[in-house]
């Protein structure tokens, strides 16, 4: 019988999303990023589940804010960034992009996708097909640029655009009406784009989450993502230009919209 890791995802401050996963096998549990600690004791004893890791996407509060009260009360072990060690409260394990590591029975790779922060990295299970992202990724999203560049952030994405369309994207927020509105704006002629955000309106009419979300919904929607189309660079007046023009400028527009 397949060993499946086990994901449970939960609802948490303003607009996060707060993940579990766990291998019924070997009894392990990490916490993807800690928004809320009291969320995260709350969700593991409604599981039945011992936390033994947490994995950080990046320092930010509502990513690692609760690294030190779970590591007080359990003895976890966190992994963050090796490049951004020192902001993220309680680390023991530091990973760098390429370097793999096992959850139990799982392979999980990293891969270093500074933009949103200089620090970020993002968590791939290929075996699972399944990515944890942070704030690297959203629906129809990806992060505002905090610390780095444009072409930061695209090199990033780029790196996201080799998964398979079968991989499921676990995004940290619940952003996606509004960015489905941004995408619109941008991207008005896209079929695939008008028919998820009616399946968007349903979803968040019923209070149902729209996250995780795939990445061939993402190739075929994500303004973020469609820098290389020749279309969408047209619609946004930069016929011919290098795909990082095209996202930043995406990225502007979204900025400002």
């Amino acid at each position: 019988m397949i060993n499946q890791l086990q994901v449970h995802q939960f609802a948490c401050l303003s607009d996060n999303y707060g993940y579990l996963i766990h291998d019924p096998v070997h009894k392990v549990t990490a916490a993807i990023d800690t928004p809320d600690a009291d969320a995260y004791f709350a969700e593991l004893d409604k599981m039945g589940w011992r936390l033994t890791h947490i994995f950080n996407t990046h320092h930010h509060a509502d990513h690692a804010g609760g690294n030190l009260a779970l590591k007080e009360m359990t003895g976890c072990e966190i992994t963050g960034a090796a490049n951004d060690a020192h902001r993220i409260p309680g680390i023991d394990v530091r990973v760098a992009d390429g370097d793999f590591f096992m959850f139990g029975d799982h392979r999980i790779d990293v891969l270093e996708t500074p933009g949103h922060t200089t620090g970020h990295i993002v968590f791939y299970a290929s075996e699972q097909n399944m990515a944890f992202v942070g704030d690297t990724l959203f629906a129809m999203g990806c992060g505002r640029l905090f610390e780095g560049s444009a072409e930061m952030m695209w090199n990033s994405l780029s790196k996201l655009l080799n998964w398979p369309d079968e991989t499921q994207i676990y995004c940290a927020h619940e952003y996606t009406m509004a960015n489905a509105k941004f995408a619109l704006s941008v991207d008005a002629n896209n079929a695939d784009l008008q028919n998820r955000m009616q399946d968007v309106i349903k979803l968040r009419n019923d209070n149902i989450p729209t996250v995780p979300t795939n990445m061939g919904i993402e190739r075929r929607t994500n303004p973020f993502l469609r820098a290389l189309d020749a279309d969408f660079a047209e619609g946004l007046g930069l016929a011919g230009q290098p795909a990082v023009e095209v996202f930043a400028e995406a990225r502007r527009r979204k900025d400002n919209f």
